[in-house]
């Protein structure tokens, strides 16, 4: 074909030959219909099974979409990926074709055809294609762009959970508003807020002068932490700092150990900012940007977007031991996949995750990532205590909107209903009187949409105040302008939604706004994290809230309850305790609020099966009982708490089916002891799993402990973190070299011998022989088997886990 063409008709006959050359295909469309589905399906299908990367990313604004057609997609392969973009009223209408070919090679279409039968075939439309080798800066940042719009957290993977909430929604609102397709031609333009792309000479100019720059406090910690775990012999490990105690300059210093470094992460400031770092601490070493418009394969030190290198074809540009040292910047679920595409494919000698907050805010989540190793943590509390962030004082502003009006959408409130509260000249005045009262000298507020943080820079100007709403679609200055701005105090407030959550270091920002209601508490964290940092200009940081009856109001608090110092089991106090340099104040009306949400909160029951809910929503299928502890919003142990069993939850949640029933039903005592028999030690959930590694035929026969030894002395040496926890006492310290007699021996004295004396006679142990009395059926056994096997694993998880906080 010609270097760039237009089509007005048949694109399928264009579309269908570039899916057949393709080592890459990525489809962006608005709209899927099953016609559209049934022409590229058999196409797509041959290009997954000879090894195609194919993902491809729908939109369900006005629910036009059929969901006939996602599941027809979901089905052609299981390689093919297929996420959904979650408009929530926005408007969302992309339509493009990309084909990345061998040899940087490659074709893209862009134009009005939707993925339907009337859009290849017979309707009017207009597209075109353009040659990758005639445009390929433009075809590189299309690849990009698409892969941050198809990790963007407004999308979610489809699956058959996800396919029904979205067909149940689709049916609802097809009842609702039969005429609603007509309305599809008045389209708003789309607000996603992809960030821009820095200047690249901006991002990687030299260093003034080779700095002889020196680890701060906190780093200087965590860096000697980092140096004990690799002499553990650990390959990597995770470090948790709270914004801006320098977690980027820490990686540069720990990188300065090796030799090539790779460093992702998932926005581009991160990147540039990174980057910009390295050559602080080490100008000597070139770096280079791995992104949509750079592909740099030589410097020492990449930076490396994730949403390019989470394509295949470029990571297979390096070779699998590329890299001594792998930095991992935050991590998020919908980029979850594609991070864990780039662990698989490399082989650094040393992996190091760094966070600020941890999508789970104790961090249980990296023991799937880096084997259990938290090298280094430490909370903004714990910084602002020692003095290596900037104290706070928290007003809590009561928001008497009723938030119990609005439409509630699985996640967030609906926007337009949203809106019609929030663009009230009375709810304005009300959020400038606190500003007013509360304020220092230079503010960031967060807003829930681009229209609220035009609403509110126009009232405030009208009230004499120099703000601005700075988003993607702001013309009047550029947001290092607005930055620069607010720092030399010409600009008072700066309204946002979501551009300020990370990446960006504005120290002299001293008070915080909120007028949002708050859906997510990491992302909270990470806003009230922009005001910390320390700065000549300021002696603390005052952060102005909003609260009303909104869904999770009284979750915010938490982010300011120090968890070291919660009682086990103990509930959330209505007012957390501070550090003594900083401040928390409520108005009367939020702590009524709150003390009247305790009283009307989710019981616990329906708390849990709602974040059960929610997981399974994420993950289209049952989580296992580890993946609810790692994944789940909810404490995993109050599942336990609430219904003695997981399997308990899950029967009293209805999700048994009869089978499931009978089997829970016959083994529901065992469940239970197996779940809340007493662990100060791994040890009898290591016999339990050298049990049921013997079959699911096999595993309740009886055992002697020398069956168990040398499964038992292999499980608790085979990783550092294990033997450290619970083999380097005196007694375990001896047995590190195997000895059969001896390990034999300690099994025989203490997990056998105290698991069957406190089981009241339903496990046995005679001094030769284990026993648990349970009886199963037949066709119960593999069920029981795989139910025994989640509890185990789970427990040694959370086990090794807690004690490696208190150690």
């Amino acid at each position: 074909m010609p270097d760039i063409k237009l089509i007005t008709e048949n694109l399928v006959e264009e579309l269908i030959p570039g899916i057949q050359r393709a080592s890459g295909i990525y489809i962006l469309t608005s709209f899927v219909m099953e016609s559209g589905v049934r022409l590229l399906a058999p196409h797509l299908k041959e290009a997954a099974l000879r090894g195609a990367e194919v993902k491809l990313l729908a939109g369900d604004y006005l629910f036009v979409t059929q969901p006939e057609a996602l599941r027809a997609l979901i089905r052609i392969h299981p390689a093919i990926e297929v996420r959904l973009w979650r408009s929530r009223g926005t408007s969302f209408h992309p339509k493009a074709y990309l084909f990345d070919y061998e040899n940087g090679q490659g074709l893209f279409i862009v134009g009005s055809s939707n993925l339907s039968q009337s859009a290849f075939r017979m309707g009017i439309e207009w597209n075109l294609a353009v040659n990758a080798q005639l445009e390929p800066y433009t075809f590189q940042m299309a690849l990009d762009k698409f892969m941050h719009q198809f990790n963007h957290e407004n999308t979610e993977s489809l699956n058959d959970v996800t396919l029904a909430i979205y067909e149940d929604e689709y049916r609802e609102n097809r009842r609702k508003y039969p005429e609603l397709v007509r309305s599809i031609t008045e389209m708003e333009e789309t607000e996603l807020m992809l960030p821009s792309k820095p200047a690249r000479e901006k991002a990687l100019d030299k260093p003034d002068a080779a700095n002889d720059l020196q680890p701060r406090k906190a780093q200087e910690q965590a860096l000697e932490a980092l140096v004990q775990t690799r002499e553990e012999g650990y390959d990597r490990a995770m470090v948790v700092m709270a914004t801006g105690l320098g977690k980027t300059y820490l990686a540069g210093f720990f990188a300065r150990q090796f030799n090539r470094v790779l460093f992702v992460a998932h926005r581009e400031e991160i990147l540039t900012q990174a980057a910009r770092t390295f050559q602080h601490v080490m100008p000597e070493r070139s770096v280079g940007l791995y992104n949509g418009t750079e592909k740099e394969t030589d410097p020492s030190s990449i930076f490396a977007s994730i949403y390019t290198l989470g394509m295949k074809k470029h990571r297979e540009r390096f070779a699998a031991d590329a890299f001594d040292l792998i930095v991992i910047d935050e991590f998020h679920h919908a980029a979850a996949q594609s991070y864990q595409a780039i662990l698989n494919c490399f082989r650094p000698r040393f992996l190091l995750g760094i966070t600020a907050t941890p999508d789970r805010m104790d961090g249980k989540d990296v023991y799937a990532i880096c084997d259990g190793n938290v090298a280094y943590q430490v909370n903004f509390l714990e910084a602002i205590k020692r003095g290596w962030l900037s104290p706070f004082q928290y007003y809590g502003i009561y928001d008497d909107t009723d938030y119990g009006q609005i439409t509630w959408l699985g996640n967030r409130y609906d926007e337009e209903e949203l809106l019609a509260v929030q663009l009230q000249e009375s709810t304005a005045a009300k959020i400038y009187a606190a500003w007013d009262k509360h304020r220092q000298t230079r503010t960031i507020a967060f807003c829930s949409s681009i229209t609220q943080a035009d609403f509110l820079a126009d009232y405030f100007k009208r009230q004499r105040i120099a703000a601005v709403s700075l988003h993607s679609r702001t013309k009047e200055l550029t947001r290092d302008e607005a930055i620069q701005r607010l720092a030399d105090g010409s600009l008072q407030v700066i309204f946002t939604v979501d551009l300020f959550n990370e990446g960006v270091d504005i120290p002299a920002v001293d008070t915080l706004l909120f007028v949002r209601p708050t859906e997510s508490l990491t992302v909270f964290t990470q806003q009230v994290g922009r005001g910390l940092r320390l700065h000549d200009t300021k002696s603390t940081c005052h952060v102005i809230d909003l609260i009303g009856n909104y869904r999770n109001a009284d979750v915010k608090l938490s982010l300011f309850q120090d968890r070291n110092e919660e009682e086990k089991g103990s509930r959330q106090p209505i007012l957390p305790i501070v550090p003594d340099t900083c401040l928390l104040e409520l108005e009367v009306g939020v702590i009524y609020l709150l003390e009247e949400l305790a009283r009307k909160r989710q019981p616990r029951r329906e708390k849990l099966r709602s974040a059960y809910f929610d997981l399974k929503r994420e993950l289209g299928r049952r989580p296992s009982y580890l993946e609810l502890h790692l994944n789940g919003r909810e404490e995993s142990k109050a599942y336990r708490q609430e219904f003695l069993s997981y399997v308990g939850f899950l029967h009293w949640a209805e999700e048994l089916n009869e089978f499931e029933v009978e089997a829970f039903t016959s083994c529901e005592w065992w469940l239970q002891e197996a779940e809340r028999t007493d662990m100060r030690k791994s040890y009898k959930m290591v016999v339990l799993l050298a049990m049921l590694d013997r079959g699911i035929e096999e595993w309740l026969t009886p055992i002697r402990p020398s069956e168990t030894a040398a499964f038992f002395h292999d499980y608790l040496t085979s990783k550092e973190y294990r033997k450290r926890i619970d083999f380097s006492d005196g007694e375990t310290r001896g047995l590190w070299n195997y000895n059969a007699e001896k390990v034999s021996k300690l099994i025989a004295k203490m997990p056998m011998t105290k698991w069957s004396g406190s089981s009241k006679g339903r496990i046995a142990f005679d001094g030769e022989q284990f026993e648990v009395q349970l009886r199963v059926e037949n066709e119960h056994q593999a069920l029981v088997h795989e139910w025994t096997r989640q509890i185990a694993e789970y427990r040694l998880h959370y086990h090794f886990e807690r004690r490696d906080k208190q150690s």
